[in-house]
């Protein structure tokens, strides 16, 4: 994970641009490079979300929806009560609702690393797998 100068050392959190890409499925077979999301999320030295970090630099938190390397939806990562762990983590397109349109799978657990993987729960409710394709400093 690269470093970034934005946040002071003492936060405990440095902002970061994160790619997604579709992985290998059955539908996809190769997984999908053009097909995912970018988004900047606060990260620990572990590599997890930061809650204080989102926290303080929620406005800065957005997400873009990518299909076949075209943004096709931007919205903001949002944080909410309920879900496994008791809260979850979402792609929010529509501001005006309390409707998240895409929630991270145990996203406050995994750590946001190249090669690792996670799941998002698509609007129709299907769960999907990406690759954590890069991690640069925001």
């Amino acid at each position: 994970m690269e470093k970034s100068a934005s946040a002071s050392p003492s936060s405990g959190y440095k902002l970061f641009r994160i790619k997604l890409e579709l992985a290998r499925s059955r539908d996809h077979v190769e997984g999908s490079k053009g097909d995912g999301y970018t988004f900047v999320a606060p990260l620990a030295e572990t590599g997890h979300i930061s809650i204080d970090g989102w926290k303080h630099d929620r406005l800065l938190c957005f997400v873009h929806r990518l299909e076949q390397g075209v943004t096709v939806q931007r919205g903001m990562l949002v944080h909410r009560p309920g879900g496994p762990g008791g809260s979850t983590w979402a792609f929010d397109y529509e501001a005006d609702t309390s409707v998240d349109e895409e929630a991270g799978y145990r996203f406050g657990s995994h750590a946001f690393v190249v090669g690792e993987y996670v799941s998002v729960r698509d609007a129709d409710g299907e769960l999907h797998t990406y690759r954590v394709a890069d991690v640069k400093a925001a």
